[in-house]
């Protein structure tokens, strides 16, 4: 019969219990998140309760002399999330007391609770502990216990920071969970979720970490998933977690770094900050755990640290204001006239302040990409805001990218998009919306495989959202039919309430030659997109293609008329007389919009099948040559 290990300990005080064999902290029988150095610390202290433990005492026990971390931090991290998760205060203790440059001293009543016995084969880990609290002599049996529990508990201490030693090495994948909002405001949400975004662009900019964008994390926020899970369905080994609290112009982050597979804390630490030095806060906190793991900045990264910069208190709350109406995967016309009127107001407030006009931007940017605004009026502005970013801080990757975008859409200077593009991703490597746009760029250029590649890149870094759009515009730009309908039925299936996906799908039914199956695609993208002036062009279109010309002219004639009150592609029109085979017209506005250099040109001029009538006349190669395009 096998040997028993000696009883289990629970050391109980307060509402709280210690399972030193489980190696879990319970309130009031709920297990809470602790573990790593915090939770061998409270182990330490509760076997030493109300004598000082000594900070040398703590250091040798867990932090031996060649263990490569700033002992100072770590033990002052390691107290800092004991009380919180106490709920202890270092001014007005009720169980950590502070004995300034000596150590610490658990002050709290504690009690040991026998556990039952068990067998010692059934026991596998060296992480058994008993733990004792001081008491008067004990009888001789006792004292065999008590040497045995510290034997336990040495072993244990051991093991822990072996393992939690081991843990922070192959960390090079991260997650960004919402950060909590503990302001007790709930107006202030936005500013806990604008901060957890500008906390991931910030860690993004790591070259050797992978950063899960924002888009991903966003459905995690209040979870209640366990670590492990939440770690294997976003792909990566490190979770950070925290909270926020803003009072004023005081801001506090906790945030703590996990073992993200095996739910172990690594590292936690607390920021506070006048709203004014948020900029560097953030640097800082990405300098921080890039050190906790290992990583080795970049010169440039380091020199982004000390170069932050102070900002005005309201711009950024503007500008966190008009990030929440932009971070959705479908914009609406509404949420980016509402976010670029926040982006006017953070640059009103603060001039010096660079994100701000990188969001206004983009904000010009993707009114004109939806037809909002003419090409003009979106291209004009947003390259001014683009450039005044880029003088205030040309390390801006975000900038980079939608520079990127003007200079393929509307500039037609192919060289100068590619080398942005590149820049864009240079400086921040993890961000998703550099390498979605260059995958639809190369997928226009027409190299597929690395359209593919940069595809995949984008699953990896946002692997919560839906990437079907892109690889059916890869079938599109190709003219790959038969590709581009398996592709869009795939989107359907996953994705049935977004438009592009029954737009995509009308295309390669009528690219197929069925027409007829075609055209309730059309009318369902139509419906869904509230009118959207693509999937309006592709049903006229369709409809003169297969004689239902009264229906065709009639969409033409609505567009005409809608286009003296509002803005209108005049190549979208361009697209409907080319079916009703008036080729003069067709070419006139064509020719419009060139001349209005619109942003439809360069996207669709190449593939677009509504045009192929126009292919072989003389004045299609000409304005393919003009435009720069291969005839």
């Amino acid at each position: 019969m096998p040997a028993s290990a000696p009883a289990a300990c629970v050391l109980h005080f307060d509402i709280f219990e210690l399972d030193l064999r489980a190696g879990e902290l319970r309130k009031s029988g709920v297990k809470l998140r602790l573990q790593g150095q915090p939770l061998q610390v409270l182990a330490i202290l509760l076997q030493r309760a109300g004598n000082l433990v000594t900070r040398e005492e703590l250091r040798s026990q867990l932090w031996p002399a060649d263990t490569f971390v700033d002992f100072d931090h770590s033990l002052h991290n390691a107290i800092a999330r004991l009380r919180e998760v106490l709920g202890d205060s270092a001014d007005a203790p009720r169980y950590i007391e502070t004995l300034p440059r000596r150590g610490y001293r658990f002050i709290a009543p504690v009690e040991e609770v026998q556990g039952p016995q068990i067998s010692a084969e059934s026991s596998n880990k060296t992480s058994e502990l008993v733990a004792v609290a001081t008491r008067p002599t004990p009888p001789a049996g006792w004292l065999l216990a008590l040497l045995g529990c510290a034997v336990a508990l040495a072993s244990w201490v051991a093991w822990q920071h072996f393992h939690v030693q081991v843990s922070v090495t192959p960390i090079r994948s991260l997650a960004v969970l919402p950060l909590q909002n503990l302001s007790g405001d709930a107006a202030q949400e936005y500013f806990a979720d604008g901060m957890t975004e500008e906390l991931i662009t910030e860690l993004s900019r790591i070259h050797a970490l992978k950063v899960i964008s924002h888009t991903s994390v966003t459905e995690y926020k209040g979870t209640k998933k366990h670590l492990p899970q939440i770690a294997r369905e976003l792909g990566v080994d490190g979770i950070l977690e925290g909270s926020i609290v803003r009072e004023g112009d005081q801001v506090r982050v906790t945030v703590q770094l996990l073992d993200g597979p095996n739910d172990r804390h690594i590292w936690s630490e607390d920021y506070q900050r006048e709203v004014r030095g948020i900029l560097t806060l953030q640097r800082e906190m990405a300098q921080a755990i890039a050190h906790q793991i290992r990583i080795q900045l970049t010169p440039q990264q380091q020199a982004r640290v000390s170069s932050g910069r102070v900002v005005n208190p309201e711009a950024y709350e503007a500008y966190l204001k008009g990030r929440s109406f932009i971070t959705s995967d479908f914009l609406t016309p509404q949420q980016l006239r509402t976010a670029q009127g926040y982006f006017e107001k953070s640059i009103q407030k603060d001039p010096g302040f660079a994100l701000g006009y990188v969001g206004l931007a983009d904000c010009y940017v993707y009114l004109a990409l939806f037809d909002q605004i003419s090409p003009e009026r979106g291209y004009r502005p947003a390259e001014e805001a683009l450039h005044k970013a880029l003088e205030l801080d040309d390390s801006i990757g975000e900038a980079h990218a939608t520079l990127a975008l003007l200079k393929w859409r509307h500039d037609w200077d192919w060289t100068a998009a590619e080398r942005e593009f590149d820049n864009a991703i240079a400086l921040a490597p993890n961000f998703g919306c550099a390498h979605l746009n260059r995958s639809y760029y190369l997928s226009w250029k027409g190299r597929r495989t690395e359209a593919m590649a940069e595809l995949a890149k984008s699953r990896e870094l946002d692997p919560g959202y839906s990437f079907d759009n892109t690889e059916s515009a890869a079938y599109y730009q190709s003219r790959d039919y038969q590709g581009l309908v398996e592709a869009s039925r795939r989107a359907v299936a996953s994705n049935p309430n977004e438009w592009p996906v029954y737009y995509f799908l009308g295309v390669g039914y009528e690219g197929s030659g069925k027409r007829a199956q075609a055209i309730p695609e059309y009318q369902k993208a139509l419906e869904m997109s509230d009118g959207d002036p693509d999937p309006t062009a592709a049903l006229a279109h369709a409809y003169a293609m297969t004689g239902r010309r009264a229906e065709a002219e009639k969409i033409l004639h609505e567009l005409e008329r809608r286009s003296k009150s509002v803005y209108v592609s005049p190549y979208i029109i361009a697209t409907i007389y080319a079916g009703l085979g008036d080729k003069d017209r067709a070419f006139g506005f064509l020719e419009k919009a060139y001349q209005e250099r619109c942003w439809d040109i360069a996207w669709f001029l190449k593939a677009d099948l509504r045009i192929d009538n126009l292919r072989s006349d003389p004045r299609f190669q000409a304005l393919l040559q003009r435009v720069g395009l291969p005839q």
